[in-house]
């Protein structure tokens, strides 16, 4: 079955974490148990708090809203909003109720929203505004089994939250309580469907018990006890399985969840305004703010990248003197004082100035950008999990870890290497299966619980693993090679210029990249090579393509010679979501974009 498996025993604080059997019963517990603010967001006239025992009111009144309407345990209700304190009290709402939650990314097309809810079978989806009801307005004739509309504000006169929550009055009190009850461990909590990197999404099936064991490994391995002044900075979609699971563990030690303001360019001011102590996130924001402290470096002449490498010398040495046990000595003490007044410092404020410590996952990062964050101060743990594995199966700690590595097992999961290099992963977070789908489900998890991944990987002597790239994303040249593209474009996306990377060169003689220029970059960059700070003029202009290829042979440096990207092209326009070529957690859909750009990449072998 497997050449090398790693294992971590259940940890003790497991106990502590899961006496809530469902998802439900731990928002009701949490709602009881806790008291400071549970849900802090932003509105016209500043941020504004929601407290547990509010949270755990508005819960309730949404779920007798909901049984009123006719929800019952087990139906299926379907949330279409971008990440938002509403949607963490639907959400919490509709578990209230006993219902199955199926999350709807807010980017997702009309067609797609179509599929979720068809395949999903949804009686009741809540939308956020007019924007989101216009997708689903025009289906209500072609989807039966839907037979409410919710929007937040009431847009399009459909029936509000608030008047959802008036509606509970209908229903006793007790309903709620008995909804809870009904539902087990082994009922399905959620259907979360993948973002579709290569072919439709399908809905994995995730059960209170997957969640709650879920809940109880994160809790444990970041060691967060209940009522700890948790605040944690949520701007994922809360779609995607990881971001729920955040929402969850938040809430079961009682931590705050600081929602965003919804603008992709004010993420960074809202991680400075809110000073999380935590903060879940995708490499490409982390990608971001090393281009924005670097960027001040570059721009302030050579004296200033003088003191700036000085200060990143001091800061890794510091750090591996504290580790270690080793005394630091007067000189590195002084020297490292300087240079947190002077440099490090100023890279913590970029997070508020009090993060303990930042979680990233989804996609691979480069060591480099980690090892730069750690010398200023801010640990960024790697973590490793699928939407099949409920968003867990590795992670590393404040105690224990390795950068360039995603960490160990999680407490009381095994994970696998196959012969071929496959990850395998076995535990309580690993999925039901696919919602309507066995074939799939059969081909996925074996007969002997252990799911296989897809991705590729290898555990080193201390069980720490490191994910080396995705089966299907393998590109093999023509002379035979196996070459991984993932860690090649983070080696490219390291360019302060450089927004997206696509490495292609399957039966190919060598590899080539389709690269994006960063719009937020795009001045800077302008004035650098003394051109108009527009993507269409930039992108064919020699002076900005030597810049690029500057830093494209330094990522090529990182590679051995069959690995390097020998041509490359800039286009005239960033990949987006909306245009169907990134998910939701800035993912390449790699087939789209390979079948979309296939001219443009073939043009780079005709040359």
């Amino acid at each position: 079955m497997s050449a090398t498996v790693a294992s971590t025993p259940p940890h003790e604080a497991l106990e502590r974490t899961t006496d809530a059997a469902t998802v439900g019963g731990m928002v009701l517990r949490a709602a009881d148990r806790h008291t400071g603010v549970a849900l802090r967001h932003r509105d016209s006239s500043g941020w504004q708090d929601i407290t547990y025992p509010e949270l755990g009111a508005t819960a309730r009144e949404i779920a007798r809203g909901l049984i009123a309407l006719g929800i019952a345990p087990r139906d299926h209700v379907a949330i279409l909003s971008s990440t938002r304190a509403e949607w963490t009290l639907a959400d919490c709402g509709a578990h209230c109720a006993g219902a199955t939650v199926v999350p709807v990314y807010h980017t997702n097309s009309p067609g797609e929203c179509r599929y979720v809810l068809e395949h999903s079978g949804a009686r009741l989806i809540f939308c956020e505004d007019a924007e989101q009801l216009a997708k689903i307005e025009p289906l209500r004739g072609e989807l039966p089994a839907l037979e409410h509309v919710v929007t937040f504000d009431g847009a399009g006169g459909t029936m509000s939250l608030d008047e959802l929550r008036a509606r509970g009055t209908e229903v006793e009190a007790t309903a709620v309580d008995r909804a809870v009850a009904s539902i087990t461990p082994d009922d399905i909590a959620t259907i979360v469907y993948t973002s579709g990197t290569t072919g439709p999404p399908k809905g994995c099936l995730t059960t209170h018990r997957n969640c709650m064991a879920t809940v109880g490994m994160y809790a444990a391995q970041l060691e967060l006890e209940p009522d700890a002044p948790v605040v944690i900075f949520l701007f994922l979609p809360l779609a995607h399985s990881l971001a729920r699971v955040t929402q969850f563990v938040t809430l079961d030690v009682g931590g705050t969840l600081a929602f965003w303001r919804g603008d992709s360019k004010l993420v960074l001011e809202d991680i400075t305004d809110i000073r999380p102590t935590h903060l879940p996130s995708v490499p490409r924001v982390f990608e971001k703010i090393h281009t924005k402290a670097l960027a001040g470096v570059q721009d302030g002449g050579r004296a200033k990248e003088i003191v700036f490498r000085a200060a990143l010398r001091a800061g890794r040495e510091m750090r591996e003197r504290e580790r270690s046990g080793r005394d630091p000595g007067f000189a590195l003490r002084h020297a490292h004082r300087l240079a947190d007044r002077l440099v490090l410092s100023k890279v913590r404020d970029l997070f508020g100035g009090r993060l303990e410590m930042a979680l990233t996952g989804a996609a691979p990062i480069a060591k480099d950008v980690l090892e730069f964050f750690d010398a200023c101060g801010v640990l960024i743990l790697e973590g490793y999990g699928m939407t099949e594995t409920t968003a867990a199966a590795t992670l590393n700690t404040p105690s224990r870890f390795r950068l360039g590595t995603v960490g160990r097992p999680l407490p009381g999961t095994e994970v696998a290497i196959a012969q071929d290099g496959e990850i395998l992963m076995r535990g309580p977070h690993v999925f039901a299966g696919y919602h309507k789908n066995p074939e799939a489900t059969r081909e996925t998890v074996g007969d002997d619980g252990w799911l296989r991944s897809g991705d590729l990987g290898a555990i080193d002597d201390g069980g720490f693993v490191s994910v080396t790239g995705r089966k299907k994303d393998l590109i093999i040249t023509s002379s035979g090679k196996n070459i991984t593209p993932t860690n090649i474009e983070s080696a490219l996306r390291e360019s302060r210029w450089i927004s997206q990377a696509v490495v292609f060169g399957d039966n190919r003689p060598y590899l080539v990249a389709m690269l994006t220029l960063d719009p937020d970059e795009l001045p800077a960059l302008a004035e650098r090579c003394g051109v108009k700070a527009d993507a269409a003029t930039m992108a064919p202009h020699e002076a900005v393509r030597a810049e690029i290829q500057r830093d494209v042979d330094e990522a090529n440096s990182h590679f051995a010679r069959i690995e390097q990207v020998k041509r490359f092209v800039i286009l005239d326009h960033d990949l987006t979501q909306d245009g169907g070529e990134l998910t939701p957690t800035m993912k390449i859909k790699r087939n789209v974009v390979y079948e979309r750009y296939s001219e443009v990449l073939g043009a780079l072998y005709e040359e």
